[in-house]
């Protein structure tokens, strides 16, 4: 069911509509990335003054190194920490379209989904990023005493995480916030693991960019999926 609804949506990949959020997410995910990676060195700065030596990244000039081609590298490696917050927030601007976007071709004739307002839908992302935060701070003690460890569950984490955020959202169009909330506890385990599937590529540079757009065509595939084997059941 998880790999059926990824196919799908890495199929449309050809649609002008889908092709065009999906632009728009790398194009935003790149910007908040260097925002962060901006904010970064420029705390750095702060912190020790306009030039220092940092262990593995030599002498740093903040705005020197931001548009530096030698910065690129050390924005790949912090995309494997901030893609997380990154995959958020931009579920909450993108889901819908996308969402739509899917329905449109693979799911005519349904009746017009109910935007969720914008209002709501920054509190609920404010909200999420908060927990989405405190729960990888506290997550730090058990990745310094579970070192080995440490990759599986920060998947295991973020893809709870993450997967309870989208389908959540996917839903809600459909059958409200309650009805999404009762859908999730249902299929819990198979939401996680969609979302620890959808966190794993996150951890890679590059990749990382495409995968919150994928995200939320998958998890409407998955919504669908799920509902439709509820009615039948």
């Amino acid at each position: 069911m998880i790999l059926a609804s990824f196919l799908r949506s890495l199929g449309q990949m050809g649609d002008p509509r889908f092709r065009r959020v999906l632009f728009l997410g790398i194009g935003l995910a790149a910007a908040l990335l260097v925002g962060f990676y901006a904010g970064f060195l420029w705390l750095l700065n702060a912190m020790v003054g306009d030039t220092t030596t940092v262990l593995l990244l030599g002498e740093v000039r903040w705005l020197n190194d931001l548009l530096s081609w030698g910065s690129i590298g050390l924005m790949l490696i912090l995309s494997v920490f901030l893609m997380v917050p990154v995959a958020s927030a931009i579920t909450s601007m993108f889901l819908d379209d996308v969402a739509q976007a899917v329905e449109d071709r693979h799911y005519p004739g349904l009746p017009i989904a109910t935007r969720v307002p914008f209002g709501d839908a920054m509190r609920d992302t404010i909200n999420f990023l908060g927990v989405l935060i405190g729960a990888n701070l506290l997550a730090l003690l058990l990745y310094v005493f579970l070192a080995p460890a440490a990759l599986f569950i920060f998947w295991g984490l973020n893809g709870f995480l993450l997967g309870r955020e989208y389908f959540t959202l996917a839903a809600m169009r459909r059958v409200g916030r309650d009805g999404a909330k009762a859908l999730r506890r249902k299929h819990i385990g198979t939401i996680w693991l969609a979302g620890v599937l959808m966190a794993m590529p996150l951890s890679l540079p590059l990749v990382n960019l495409v995968i919150p757009i994928l995200g939320a065509a998958t998890f409407t595939h998955l919504f669908h999926a799920l509902r439709a084997e509820g009615s039948s059941g």
